[in-house]
């Protein structure tokens, strides 16, 4: 295969991936608490005979944005958002755990504590169950303390504290569902140094003109690649139309 076609066929496919790392930030523009993907390659050589002349385009895994979104207010008990760094930790069906920065909390017909996406959220003991109650408050430490059904303001009750982690960069990762996971699939300790805020949610960190902008950008880049893998295809007609000829 001709080096150049090669070059030009990876440079291309690494675009489409890169426009669909783009395409999906701008689609989760409106979900709270999304981490923007960043899309990743290098250049690697590509080796043969004779020399080294062309390199290639190797697409990499996806890295995340983790700067913070910016903060909406709602006026909401149950809506939370994180202060700076950290997550919630949340439980999947199969029992694992995950983290999200999405506060949008909900409680079930059981009393237990879930985010918007169904995953019940993970306090100090485990997975949070509410009782019926009055009126309940999230503390600035992630304690939550309720005012029980039928009894008056006096009579507070904590009865849990949501469960936040600090990772370290690099010991999480984000799945296909939103999540981040750990690296090593083992649990991160709850940080006390996570504050939340009350009545607040957290919007994507999506900025759009700058995904919007990359998607043109790619666009030319594309157009650009093919007009190469075209140049190949011409050479190798002109080649083979020498030796026709001879």
């Amino acid at each position: 295969m001709d080096r150049l076609l090669y070059v030009a066929m990876t440079g291309a496919a690494h675009i489409d991936r890169a426009q669909t790392v783009h395409a999906n930030n701008l689609a989760n523009l409106g979900t709270s608490g999304f981490r923007a993907d960043l899309a990743q390659a290098r250049a690697v050589q590509v080796n043969g005979d004779g020399l080294n002349t062309r390199v290639f385009a190797l697409a990499e895994t996806p890295a995340s944005d983790f700067r913070p979104g910016p903060l909406m207010e709602t006026g909401r008990d149950l809506d939370v958002a994180i202060r700076g760094e950290g997550f919630f930790a949340v439980q999947l069906e199969d029992g694992s755990e995950a983290y999200t920065r999405a506060g949008e909390l909900v409680v079930d017909a059981l009393g237990t504590l879930r985010n918007g996406s169904g995953h019940a959220v993970l306090g100090d003991g485990g997975p949070i169950t509410l009782p019926p109650n009055e009126h309940l408050q999230i503390g600035a430490d992630g304690s939550i303390t309720i005012q029980p059904e039928g009894q008056g303001s006096e009579a507070l009750v904590q009865l849990d504290r949501l469960r936040l982690v600090r990772p370290e960069p690099g010991q999480i990762v984000k799945g296909p569902d939103g999540l981040f996971r750990t690296t090593d699939d083992v649990p991160l300790v709850s940080s006390p140094d996570v504050s939340v805020v009350a009545g607040f949610i957290e919007s994507s960190n999506v900025n759009a003109i700058y995904e919007m902008t990359a998607i043109l950008e790619l666009s030319r880049q594309f157009e650009l690649e093919v007009k190469l893998m075209k140049a190949a295809e011409q050479n190798d007609e002109a080649a083979q139309s020498l030796v026709s000829v001879n």
